[in-house]
């Protein structure tokens, strides 16, 4: 009797020890986990100071803070719960093959090392993240946009190369698969994984593409099978556009590569051509001056090149002018400003020279045509 109620003093007695050791080390980890994270966050970023000069420490610290906090609270929790020996060592079930006990304390012992892996591989794609930012930020105090293009598109490619790392590294310490068979296995059904995904696999080719033959960069102004827009972003799936209403158009890219595409933002100048038609009472005089006057006033514009105008020909009402010139590539408001101004001085030049612009109707022969303003 006295050998049972020294047994029971000593099992409460640790039991009781062991539950403080846990709420001890529980209240030290959460009040102590923002201070350690931004420490170890300071101190990480002193290997990336020269790298990111121009960048202050707190960005790094505000990416690093969340995951860190992630770590360092599995880690408490895993190592405050390790100290108990009850109830972890209840058995709650068999492991196939070996016919070994499963306890509590090996399930939590997969579930926590499940969590601590992925807060790991949590803090390298912020670092990845970091590194990207500064990157992103250097490219944009160059004249060259191909970079401002490239920093995004190497992102997205190395976080998903340490995703699937991460995911291969779940697999083999967690849930204990042999991965070199797994992706053995996976070289197996690659045919049948590869016609699946064939879409997917050309609009990732067409990425590189892209990247390899650089038809435009982020920034340009381009027309793919008509539809034109600003190069917002370069994925792997697909290109980004902003069209001239601000609406966001999402194009494969293999259809970038593959359809007829205009790189608007590469020419010079914009090609304009039209016809305006004059009534037929016109004497060929005037339409000579007409011509002449026009071409006078586009060789002088600033803003054009190249222009001309000629009688094309007999129309159903009226004598057809064509108008030809080249603008100066501008943006798109200051290029329907320019043409606003032509079509404007256009309509003074016909109508100084007693003509006047026809249009379907029925007149009388002997009606007077508009006369010569006085200069």
């Amino acid at each position: 009797m006295m050998d049972n109620q020294f047994f029971e003093q000593i099992f409460w007695g640790n039991t009781v020890k062991q539950y403080c050791i846990f709420v001890i080390i529980i209240l030290l980890g959460l009040f102590f986990k923002r201070l350690v994270s931004r420490l170890f966050s300071q101190a990480l970023f002193k290997v990336f100071r020269k790298f990111a000069e121009e960048v202050k420490g707190e960005t790094f610290v505000a990416l690093l803070l969340k995951p860190i906090e992630s770590f360092i609270t599995f880690c408490t929790i895993y190592l405050a719960i390790n100290t108990l020996s009850h109830p972890l060592d209840i058995v709650i079930g068999h492991r196939t093959k070996a016919k070994l006990p499963v306890t509590i304390g090996d399930c939590l012992d997969k579930i926590f090392l499940f969590l601590i892996i992925l807060s790991v591989f949590w803090i390298i794609l912020r670092i990845v993240d970091f590194i990207a930012f500064v990157l992103k930020h250097k490219a944009s105090i160059t004249n060259n946009r191909a970079d401002d293009q490239l920093v995004p598109f190497l992102k997205e490619l190395t976080k998903t190369l340490i995703c699937f790392l991460g995911f291969f590294v779940l697999l083999g310490f967690v849930f204990e698969i042999n991965v070199l068979t797994l992706i053995t296995g996976l070289g197996i059904g690659g045919i049948a994984i590869a016609l699946a995904a064939k879409e997917s696999l050309e609009n990732l080719i067409g990425s590189f593409t892209i990247f390899l033959d650089k038809p435009f960069t982020v920034g340009d102004v381009v027309k793919v099978d008509g539809i034109e827009g600003t190069i917002e972003k370069v994925g792997f799936r697909s290109t980004w556009l902003i069209s001239p209403d601000k609406t966001t158009i999402v194009i494969p890219n293999r259809a970038m590569i593959d359809g007829v595409l205009e790189n608007v933002t590469l020419r010079n100048y914009r090609r304009v051509s039209f016809f305006i038609g004059i009534v037929y009472e016109t004497n060929p005089a005037d339409i000579k001056a007409i011509l002449s006057a026009i071409e006078e006033y586009l060789s002088a514009n600033k803003n054009t090149k190249d222009g001309y105008a000629a009688f094309d020909n007999f129309g159903d009402s009226a004598l057809n002018i064509q108008v030809v010139y080249l603008v100066v590539n501008m943006e798109h408001s200051n290029f329907v400003k320019v043409k606003e101004e032509i079509n404007f001085k256009l309509m003074e030049i016909v109508q100084d020279y007693r003509s006047d612009f026809a249009y379907p109707t029925q007149r009388s022969i002997g009606d007077p045509l508009p006369q010569k303003n006085e200069k």
